[in-house]
């Protein structure tokens, strides 16, 4: 499979992600409020199997916040089944919500997706999503919480 080229509205997204508010936990602190999963997947670097996590076939109406932090980061009316078990946004709330980097782990080369507030890790972009953007920001739903609009937190 070859690998994805980088988006090139990734690195803008990078530039204008410096979050004036920045979270900054020991590991320790960051183990104490979270759990073993959410730590491997926003500390570690982590990601889920397809169709495991939260989120990935959700249909409420809401705000994704961090699951770190609490920072607000994608709203509901972005979101759009991509069809590969991971929950998938065509655009971020703000350009200064996440920030980008490039990741060349594991043999292949590819944009990862952090909180800009946190730098907890959430995904990964690609550029094949739909209009608007045209990209497909591919997270981890352990990294998210998901807010409903209406306010029933079951199962959030």
């Amino acid at each position: 499979m070859p690998n994805p080229a980088p988006s090139p509205v990734a690195p803008s997204l990078a530039a204008q992600g410096d979050s004036d508010t920045k979270v900054v936990k020991s590991e320790s602190e960051w183990r104490s409020c979270l759990t073993p999963e959410q730590f491997r997947i926003t500390r570690e670097h982590g990601t889920e199997r397809a169709f495991t996590g939260p989120y990935w076939d959700e249909k409420r109406a809401g705000l994704y916040s961090c699951v770190a932090c609490g920072t607000p980061l994608f709203r509901s009316e972005t979101k759009y089944d991509s069809g590969t078990g991971w929950p998938s946004f065509f655009s971020p709330i703000s350009p200064d919500a996440v920030v980008t980097h490039e990741d060349t782990s594991h043999g292949m080369r590819r944009i990862e997706v952090r909180c800009a507030s946190c730098e907890s890790h959430l995904g990964h972009v690609f550029p094949d999503g739909p209009a608007p953007t045209g990209l497909r920001f591919c997270l981890n739903g352990t990294a998210l919480k998901l807010v409903p609009d209406d306010g029933d937190t079951r199962g959030a």
